[in-house]
C-alpha cells in the first residue's frame, strides 16, 4: 500500500472519529436542561424587548409607529446572553468528564486528546450557533409583525457571527478554567466572578476615570463611547469591548467613517451642580472594530491553547 493511501486512510479515520465526538457532544448539549433554560431566558429577554414598547404605548395611549430600523438597532445579544450560552455549553465539557469518570473510557479509545478537545469545541460552537439562529429569527419575525418591514436585514448574518465570536471568548475562558481545575463548581464560580468583574466594574472605570483605554484589552463590555459623525456626538452610545462585536459591526457597516468619542464624567462642586461630561479623545470606528476583533482572537487562541495543554498533560487515574 502506497504512502498516499495510508495517509488518506488516516485522514478518513480521524474525520470519522471527529464526527463521532461532535455527534456525542451535540446530543449531550441538547439534553442539558441548563441549555434549555438559557435559551428560554434569551427568548424571554427578546420578548420583553419586543413587547415592552407596545405595552407602554397601550398604557399611555401612544400608538406604536412603524420603525424600519428596529431589528437592526436591537441586534447584538447582550453580555448576559453571551455568557449564559458560553457557560451552559462548556462549564462541564472537560471538568464534568473528569468528575463523572466518563473521561476514562473516552481516553481509553485510540483517539488523540487533541481530537477530543477539538470535537468538544466544534460541538459547542454549533450548539450556540443554532441557538442564535432561533433567537434572531424570532427577533426578525417579531420586529416585522410589530414595527413593519425592516431595513438592513442583510446584516443579520454578520450580527450572528459577531455574537458567536463574543461568545467564544467566554467559552475559551470557561474551557481553560475547566481543563486546569477539573472541577465544575470552581469553573462556574470563576467564570461568574470574571463576568461580573468584566461587565460591572468596567462601567465605573469607563465613565469616572481617564484610564478607560485599558478596558479595550480585557474581555467584556470594554470602554463606553459615543458615535461621532461629522464632528457631532450623536445620542447613541457604544460599548467597545469583546462582548459588543456584533453592535460594532452594525455601526461600522452603517457609518464606516464615524468616530467613537470617549468622555469622563466629572461631578459638580456642589449638590446642585450637574455632572460635567469632559471629552477625552476620539478614534475611528474602524479602529475600534479592528481592535475588538484582534483582542477577541488573541484571547480565544491563547486560552484554547492553554486548555489543550492542560487537557493533554492531565494524568487520569482509574
Amino acid at each position: 500500500m502506497s504512502g498516499e493511501n495510508i495517509r488518506e486512510m488516516r485522514r478518513l479515520k480521524m474525520t470519522t472519529q471527529l464526527l463521532a465526538i461532535i455527534r456525542y457532544e451535540l446530543l449531550w448539549n441538547v439534553r442539558k436542561k441548563k441549555l434549555l433554560g438559557a435559551i428560554a431566558a434569551a427568548f424571554i429577554i427578546t420578548t420583553l424587548t419586543l413587547a415592552l414598547p407596545v405595552i407602554f404605548g397601550s398604557v399611555y395611549n401612544r400608538p406604536i409607529k412603524s420603525d424600519p430600523n428596529y431589528v437592526i438597532s436591537n441586534s447584538g445579544s447582550g453580555s448576559l446572553i453571551l455568557f449564559l450560552f458560553a457557560l451552559v455549553t462548556t462549564m462541564n465539557s472537560i471538568s464534568g468528564e473528569f468528575e463523572s469518570g466518563t473521561i476514562i473510557p473516552l481516553l481509553a479509545k485510540p483517539i488523540s486528546r487533541t481530537l477530543i478537545l477539538t470535537g468538544k469545541i466544534i460541538a459547542a460552537i454549533f450548539t450556540v450557533l443554532a441557538a442564535y439562529s432561533l433567537l434572531y429569527a424570532y427577533l426578525v419575525i417579531g420586529g416585522i409583525i410589530l414595527y413593519g418591514p425592516q431595513d438592513n436585514l442583510n446584516l443579520i448574518p454578520l450580527c450572528m457571527l459577531g455574537d458567536m465570536l463574543s461568545t467564544t471568548v467566554w467559552m475559551s475562558i470557561i474551557l481553560a478554567t475547566g481543563a486546569l481545575s477539573k472541577n465544575t463548581t470552581l469553573t462556574t464560580v470563576i467564570g461568574v466572578i470574571t463576568f461580573l468583574a468584566a461587565n460591572i466594574g468596567t462601567s465605573i472605570i469607563s465613565f469616572f476615570t481617564e484610564g478607560a483605554w485599558i478596558l479595550h484589552y480585557f474581555p467584556g463590555n470594554g470602554a463606553t463611547g459615543y458615535i461621532k459623525t461629522l464632528g457631532i456626538i450623536r445620542s447613541l452610545n457604544l460599548s467597545t469591548g469583546t462582548d459588543n462585536i456584533a453592535k460594532i459591526i452594525i455601526q461600522y457597516m452603517l457609518n464606516p467613517s464615524a468616530y467613537v468619542t470617549y468622555v469622563k464624567i466629572e461631578m459638580g462642586g456642589t449638590q446642585v451642580s450637574p455632572p460635567i461630561f469632559r471629552e477625552l479623545y476620539s478614534e475611528p470606528l474602524s479602529l475600534v472594530l479592528f481592535r475588538a476583533l484582534v483582542v477577541a482572537a488573541t484571547y480565544i487562541t491563547a486560552l484554547l491553547l492553554l486548555a489543550w495543554y492542560a487537557f493533554k498533560k492531565t494524568q487520569v487515574l482509574e
